[in-house]
């Protein structure tokens, strides 16, 4: 209960902060939201055909699950990473504002667009053991070649053997900083390792 009005509490703050208008476009929006349907419908969705394991999406008529040739031409630890928009135009700005504005009164938009990927039939009814956060280091902003593999076996204090994992995250670009982090928890005993961002660059 003392939680719960402390969350009630926040969200007025926010509220008070951030009237309900489009981030993008200024106009008006309902209460607690912070995109008109206009600017959202901008968003593009992740639709097939799309590679099975890790969502890039392709032209053309292909009517069957497919893995693209880029992870087929490569180790890849995780069973899937999955997001259902385009990390591009409004969801790239958004998800940046977030991120690195300092955004706060966004989290509900991102947040939905990664509910959106966990609702994915590659995800949906599975059951997951630990959901675990792909860890933001100080330094990610200026350096993309630090060890985030390293620091996520340093933050990850629960015991994975025998587990299936799912790794969350904002962007999926290469693939690679989940696939690393996939090894990772693989190699110290978890079973499967999926992953769901709230996009795919």
């Amino acid at each position: 209960m003392i939680a719960l009005r402390k969350f009630e509490l926040f969200e007025a703050a926010a509220s008070l902060l951030y009237p309900p208008v489009c981030t993008l476009c200024g106009g008006k929006t309902r209460a607690g939201e912070y995109l008109c349907a206009q600017c959202e419908a901008k968003a593009m969705r992740i639709v097939a055909p799309f590679c099975q394991q890790c969502s890039e999406p392709f032209e053309g008529a292909i009517a069957t699950a497919f893995t693209c040739a880029n992870c087929a031409h490569r180790t890849i630890y995780f069973d899937a990473a999955v997001a259902a928009y385009r990390g591009r135009g409004i969801v790239r700005q958004i998800i940046h504002d977030f991120k690195y504005g300092r955004q706060v009164h966004l989290r509900r938009l991102v947040a939905r667009w990664l509910c959106a990927a966990l609702d994915d039939e590659r995800l949906r009814g599975r059951k997951f053991d630990i959901i675990v956060p792909v860890p933001l280091h100080p330094t990610r902003q200026r350096e993309r070649g630090f060890n985030q593999a390293s620091l996520l076996a340093e933050l990850l204090t629960a015991d994975v053997r025998g587990l299936h994992v799912l790794l969350i995250d904002d962007v999926l670009t290469t693939g690679s900083t989940l696939s690393e982090c996939a090894r990772v928890l693989k190699r110290a005993g978890a079973i499967s390792v999926h992953a769901a961002t709230a996009a795919r660059a």
